[in-house]
């Protein structure tokens, strides 16, 4: 799963969010390589030919393409979300991509953890509510993995308290 409780000294607990990631750095830069062999493959037939200098801005524009789509798509997936818990603060910090930050903190004793099956931006939608403020957590996670996280996580809040 995305996601790791961590246990630290004293009673206090840290959770780790982070999404899915189906294809790694390297596969990207095999993917890429495989792409432009393929694509290169049928254009060894046009060499010395004046037709492969029209092809080929065609055929490097594609590549370059599919690596700005896969780049753009590293770089927006690049969020990890932090629940710290102690006993008497609950804080939750997003690390969002291109280095943005959100922080919302609360007592621990008044969090209220809802999973909201719908009616949210995803199905089994999971929000914590504290301090005046509901903050949504995990979005990125499936289905499963938000329902898991939301009994691990009242118990995690019962057990600082």
């Amino acid at each position: 799963m995305p996601y790791e409780w961590t246990q630290a000294p004293e009673g206090t607990a840290e959770l780790h969010l982070w999404p899915y990631r189906s294809l790694p750095r390297r596969g990207m830069v095999w993917f890429l390589g495989i792409t432009a062999a393929l694509l290169g493959l049928p254009a060894l037939v046009l060499i010395g030919s004046p037709v492969l200098w029209g092809l080929l801005p065609f055929l490097m524009g594609a590549i370059w393409a599919i690596w700005a789509a896969l780049n753009r798509s590293f770089r927006d997936g690049e969020i990890i979300e932090v629940l710290h818990l102690s006993p008497d603060t609950a804080r939750l910090t997003r690390h969002g991509p291109r280095g943005r930050r959100a922080d919302w903190q609360a007592n621990p004793h008044w969090v209220q953890v809802t999973l909201h099956p719908s009616g949210g931006p995803v199905p089994q939608y999971l929000t914590l509510r504290g301090a005046g403020r509901e903050v949504e957590l995990g979005a990125f996670l499936t289905e499963a993995e938000r329902v898991s996280l939301e009994s691990e996580l009242r118990r995690a809040l019962k057990g600082n308290q």
